[in-house]
């Protein structure tokens, strides 16, 4: 196992020197869950002007037990243009400007009117200001409404826009093209024919791409013939190409040296995971390049552990994937010389690993609530004994 790369310096050596893509600026209907590439500054104040909080009348603090006459009245959108006298009121509504000379709103609850005046009928406002929104309490123009970097959620744009914005600079989506081969593989939906079997990965791995903020685009089964995986390699228009299956060593994995024949430099092939030793990094004319096992439960834990950060960082996310400290709902035998992640449900004595793990079983991965890790060389664990997981169920409220 010398020649096999560790996990954890294969993924440092992956996301070495990756960094955000650059910006571009959509509206912001477009904007939720992207990245912001700049901070937001407010281009105006909000509220602009002292706004009543509640309906009621608007009157000055130390006229509140005489009578008032009622001299205008003052909405949203359509506030009272004068100046509040000694003995006046204003009838105002909530988000309607204050008018000159008010300092205090008396609900309207509290207010017994006959015709043009009205009197105190409760306890009133306690203190100057009560049931006022003052002028900036929520932001002032010039400050930082949105820092750089944050994921953009709906109270965010929602901030935005009450901020003067109307479309925002966000960090770019990767693209990633997925290339499937196999002359095994049909498509969902075909009948397959003898020897045959149905492609499940791309569609597994697309919507596990989509969630780390890729744009994803799948060119369609590619053979396992090298002119037709050469065209498909050349043709991608991608930030980060991962392909599926043929990386191993046979004689029909013919990614390796097909992209050896295209002038691409391998940073690493082979590493000590289980499963998904065959995984494969490069680039091809400064495109990333990322190999996959063809093994479903291999694709989706290498893609898991490789390329959900990789694709991460790109859109600026941050790219750790949710872990969880749990006991072991069953004892465990020393682990060997790979990384091992074991597909598990949770269960009141903690995690219980799956009595089958073959690295074909979609219907494990399926139910698989936690991945349990085990490090390289792990000695045998107890029952009882806590143990660190990739919480699977927890992986698409994260990203």
């Amino acid at each position: 196992m010398s020649d096999l790369l560790p996990f954890s310096a294969a993924l440092d050596q992956l996301l070495a020197g990756v960094e955000p893509l650059p910006a571009e600026t959509l509206p912001l209907d477009d904007c939720a869950g992207r990245v912001l590439a700049e901070p937001v500054i407010a281009h105006f104040t909000q509220p602009p002007f002292d706004a009543a909080a509640m309906d009621g009348y608007a009157v000055h603090l130390a006229d509140l037990h005489q009578p008032w006459r009622v001299v205008g009245e003052s909405a949203a959108g359509h506030g009272w243009a004068g100046t509040l006298g000694p003995g006046e009121a204003v009838r105002i509504f909530t988000g309607a400007p204050l008018p000159s000379g008010a300092d205090v709103i008396v609900v309207q609850e509290e207010v017994a009117r006959n015709g043009d005046m009205a009197r105190l009928a409760g306890e009133g406002p306690p203190r100057i200001g009560a049931h006022i929104r003052p002028k900036g309490q929520d932001f002032a123009a010039g400050d930082c409404l949105v820092a750089a970097g944050v994921r953009l959620a709906a109270a965010h744009l929602g901030l935005a826009a009450a901020g003067g914005w109307r479309a925002l600079p966000v960090v770019r989506r990767p693209r990633v093209t997925l290339i499937a081969t196999g002359d095994e593989l049909v498509l969902p939906g075909e009948i397959p024919g003898p020897g045959q079997i149905v492609s499940s990965n791309p569609a597994m791995l697309t919507a596990l791409l989509r969630s780390a903020g890729a744009d994803v685009h799948d060119p369609g089964l590619i053979p396992d013939d090298r002119a037709a995986l050469a065209a498909a390699l050349r043709s991608a228009d991608a930030d980060l190409i991962i392909t599926i299956g043929g990386a191993s060593v046979g004689d029909h994995d013919l990614v390796l040296p097909v992209l050896r024949e295209l002038g691409a430099d391998i940073d690493f092939w082979k590493i000590a995971l289980r499963p998904g030793k065959p995984l494969l990094a490069g680039r091809l004319n400064g495109t990333r390049v990322l190999g996959l096992p063809g093994n479903p439960v291999s694709a989706f834990v290498t893609a898991l552990l490789f390329a959900v950060p990789l694709v991460s960082r790109m859109a600026g996310r941050a790219h750790d994937l949710p872990l969880e400290t749990l006991p072991l709902a069953i004892p465990l035998p020393a682990n060997g010389a790979r990384r091992d992640h074991l597909r598990a449900r949770r269960t009141p004595a903690g995690a219980e690993p799956f009595a089958r793990q073959d690295s074909a079983l979609l219907s494990l991965l399926a139910s698989a609530e936690l991945l349990i890790i085990r490090e390289a060389d792990a000695p045998a664990a107890a029952a009882g004994e806590l143990v660190t997981c990739i919480a699977l169920d927890m992986f698409h409220s994260v990203f």
